[in-house]
């Protein structure tokens, strides 16, 4: 296990180098000018421009560009945002725990839908149970986030005044009230998000569980006396999980992707707003850090997907 470990972050450096240098050169060339706004400012002299452009290098070559972002970002510096003044790491990390927040809240509230729902319509195909809860997951990833964020702030912000529908971060107040007001305003966020999701992975997880339980070995568990609680949940759950794990693995960096609309809806201050703002801005440095850390959130999980497979099937080596 360690020996793989090892093999897959080396094999992951030269992948997140390519990654990298295609994004900048993405960014590089097109359109726009982080100093596009002081061109048009009367109160700026050409010359501040010019030294402002000199400063940052931006008239130096694509690839003197690329290569001196490269060794500052091995050196833990991720650049200057040119909108918001600051370090592009300090801007990052002020946003990361609100979005790690509502994505993680949301996650878990989509598989401990998608589990149970999908295993026990399965266990019981083509009966009511089964037919409403595909009916529900159809139209749960039928919507999209946007249209669903709309319907929640229109039934549970307007109609029924229970919760905000902007998400404020300065929330002035202590203890348990910080706490609950926080709570209060990630609901809809989460539940969007998370409902969503729910309904994709549910028709995986039905159809993983079907996959399985029509083996041999389930056959032969039942012909053993053991009850169907047991051969559900020890011999069908755990192995038709396996898929279901590479999925949810793999589209975590699209979740990161999907929740750029959410928090725009909810104004949510997480890196998805802070990316859209960035790139209405020109401001370069925040969209090539943004982009480069959800293109590295796309490796990670992929190694991750391959370690939960030997733990849920010993049968897979990783010899």
């Amino acid at each position: 296990m360690a020996a793989h470990l090892v093999r897959r972050l080396l094999i992951a450096i030269p992948s997140r180098l390519g990654i990298s240098l295609i994004l900048f050169l993405i960014l590089a060339l097109a359109p726009g000018d982080p100093f596009g706004e002081l061109a048009t400012n009367p109160n700026v002299p050409p010359e501040v421009r010019m030294a402002l452009r000199a400063k940052f290098g931006l008239d130096d070559p694509i690839l003197v560009r690329y290569l001196r972002w490269l060794v500052a970002l091995a050196q833990g510096d991720w650049g200057f945002s040119f909108a918001s003044r600051i370090d592009v790491s300090t801007l990052i990390l002020q946003r990361v725990p609100t979005t790690l927040l509502v994505i993680g809240s949301s996650q878990v509230l989509a598989l401990g839908i998608a589990v149970p729902v999908g295993i026990y319509a399965a266990m019981r195909p083509y009966s009511l149970i089964d037919q409403v809860a595909n009916t529900l997951a159809f139209v749960g990833f039928s919507l999209p986030t946007f249209f669903t964020g709309l319907l929640f702030i229109l039934l549970f912000s307007i109609k029924l005044d229970w919760l905000p529908f902007v998400y404020n971060a300065d929330v002035q107040a202590s203890g348990w009230r910080w706490w609950w007001e926080h709570v209060r305003q990630a609901i809809m966020p989460v539940c969007v998000l998370g409902f969503f999701q729910a309904a994709s992975y549910t028709r995986y997880v039905r159809s993983a569980v079907l996959d399985v339980a029509r083996l041999d070995y389930v056959t032969t568990a039942r012909a053993k006396g053991l009850s169907d609680r047991t051969v559900t949940l020890r011999h069908v759950a755990r192995n038709a999980l396996i898929p279901v794990v590479t999925l949810v693995a793999l589209q975590m960096p699209a979740v990161f992707g999907g929740a750029i609309v959410t928090e725009q809806i909810f104004r949510v201050p997480g890196i998805g707003s802070l990316l859209i703002n960035a790139m209405l801005a020109n401001d370069t440095p925040v969209v090539m850090a943004v982009t480069f850390v959800f293109a590295c959130l796309v490796v990670l999980f992929n190694l991750i997907a391959d370690l939960l497979y030997g733990w849920l099937d010993p049968r897979i080596s990783f010899g």
